[in-house]
């Protein structure tokens, strides 16, 4: 049987912030690049042992570069794919198959959080 994608309403009504230990900042090009700082006994070892670096850069693609700046807990889920429709178009879809599955990623890596 095979499983179908669905996305459940509940989810779409959950508003998502950036988290505030995350710096950025908008490059030349318009797209945004983060900074996470790497903290931590494991990452401190890693820096020393194997030169890792303090500070990773995540370079966002145009899409998530516009996403970014609109997660100040404020807007919901359905509220952010109404915007990224009206700017992206067809580009965008699926789009909400695609926009919980960013989030969902975003979330994992504490770069966003859910606002209660």
């Amino acid at each position: 049987m095979k499983k179908k994608n669905i996305i459940d309403k509940n989810f779409l009504e959950k508003i998502p912030a950036r988290n505030e230990e995350i710096g950025w900042k908008n490059e030349d090009d318009g797209l945004i690049t983060l900074e996470v700082k790497n903290t931590g006994w494991a990452n401190k070892l890693a820096q020393v042992f194997f030169k890792r670096p303090k500070v990773s850069y995540i370079h966002l693609d145009k899409m998530g570069s516009f996403i970014w700046p609109r997660l100040d807990g404020k807007i919901n889920i359905t509220e952010l794919g109404k915007l990224i429709d009206e700017h992206f178009g067809k580009e965008a879809h699926p789009l909400y198959e695609r926009l919980a599955k960013y989030l969902q990623i975003m979330h994992s890596y504490h770069f966003i959080k859910w606002v209660e």
